[in-house]
């Protein structure tokens, strides 16, 4: 695995495979540091490269549509308009030399617009598509997910001792209203979810499962008409 901002130009093959992580700047509750989707989708990108021997990472882009986050101090956001503006010029420039870009997505707010940009630049020729760092039963943002991969992967920038539970319903129950109105609307503390229980031990699993898949993904390179990344279908057992 090589870091891309790292290498010396000589030193970057032709026909690379670059995972490029996506995050954001926004708030994560009270307990939880701005960068936190910037940090998980570094780390699933390097794991899964060191993983597939000869890819390269990029430096993490630590910007994305976080609009819903807006009523909060600290969240920078550049929006829809500029985050695909950045992409597909990224990919495009990625492509004059690497084979292969997968995006690795960490905010969720970020997908609307991954979705658009792939569907473009595959249009365009480009070999291109994106994959997420979620697992099934996470919950929305700054809960026992998180706080878990982050106790993992940076425990000193947890402040465990201010978490503090939030809105806990159901993303699809919440969505409409997060749209309208924001997350502050919902949850005062920036919290969806409930860190309770959280634990490094419980991250390191989550964060295993984050990179298992995206190497099965990438490994199989199947992509879905959204541009993502999809589980290789199973083969049929011979006898």
């Amino acid at each position: 695995m090589t870091e891309l901002a790292r290498a010396a130009w000589p030193d970057v093959p032709s026909d690379a495979l670059v995972l490029l992580p996506i995050g954001s700047t926004e708030q994560h509750g009270p307990h939880l540091p701005l960068d936190t989707d910037s940090v998980i989708a570094h780390a699933v990108a390097r794991r899964a490269a060191t993983a597939l021997p000869g890819k390269l990472v990029a430096p993490t882009l630590p910007y994305g549509a976080s609009g819903e986050h807006a009523d909060f101090p600290g969240t920078v956001s550049i929006g829809h308009e500029a985050l695909r503006a950045v992409l597909v010029e990224l990919v495009r420039s990625l492509s004059l030399w690497a084979a292969r870009t997968v995006l690795v997505n960490g905010h969720g707010g970020n997908t609307a617009t991954l979705e658009a940009v792939v569907r473009l630049l595959r249009a365009e020729g480009h070999d291109v598509a994106w994959t997420g760092c979620s697992v099934p039963g996470s919950d929305a943002h700054a809960g026992r997910t998180e706080t878990s991969v982050m106790l993992h992967l940076a425990p000193g920038r947890v402040q465990l001792e201010a978490a503090v539970t939030g809105d806990t319903r159901p993303l699809s129950v919440l969505l409409p209203e997060l749209m309208a109105h924001g997350v502050r609307a919902v949850s005062p503390s920036g919290v969806l979810g409930d860190p309770t229980g959280a634990s490094a031990g419980e991250g390191r699993t989550t964060m295993d499962a984050m990179v298992s898949t995206a190497v099965r993904r990438i490994t199989a390179w199947s992509v879905d008409d959204r541009g993502r990344l999809t589980e290789p279908a199973h083969q049929a057992v011979r006898p």
